[in-house]
């Protein structure tokens, strides 16, 4: 595996680009995952809570999960890594540039991503690395969330 030196920011460009790496692992979006997220997060709106109701008048007849739950099993969907960032001290969550909500994740469906680095910028405090994640429902072709992560190293 390849390894980048964190603050080599010409070298680390090599990683940028417009192709999508391998699929991640498959996450089950079941009921009881949906209710636990309800409960852990206030957001008990029938259309992730409700199967019957969601029976009756949900344009897509069952529960979907909460888009933010989508976001947070994210770190669930692991992939093999290509590459190795090495000599930095600290990484932290530099934020988000961009979160779409784009389709449903019905109960019931496996959802999996592919990520992308976006960008990568250097600055005095260190290293910004911005990676774009995509979330699809298993064999849909338009993703259900698009997120792009900006990460520092130190």
């Amino acid at each position: 595996m390849k390894q980048y030196q964190f603050d080599d920011i010409e070298t680390l460009q090599e990683l940028v680009s417009d192709e999508f790496g391998a699929w991640s692992q498959e996450v089950t979006i079941n009921q009881e995952l949906i209710d636990l997220f309800a409960e852990l997060s206030g957001d008990d709106y029938w259309l992730h809570t409700n199967p019957e109701k969601c029976a009756q008048y949900s344009p897509f007849k069952t529960t979907i999960a909460h888009g933010f739950l989508t976001l947070v099993l994210l770190s669930k969907m692991r992939t093999e890594p290509t590459h190795e960032v090495v000599g930095f001290k600290n990484m932290m969550n530099a934020g988000s540039n961009k979160l779409r909500f784009t389709g449903v994740v019905p109960v019931g469906s496996k959802i999996h991503c592919r990520s992308r680095i976006k960008s990568v910028a250097g600055s005095p405090k260190g290293t910004t690395v911005t990676m774009e994640q995509n979330v699809h429902v298993v064999g849909e072709e338009r993703p259900a969330l698009v997120y792009e992560m900006m990460f520092m190293y130190m």
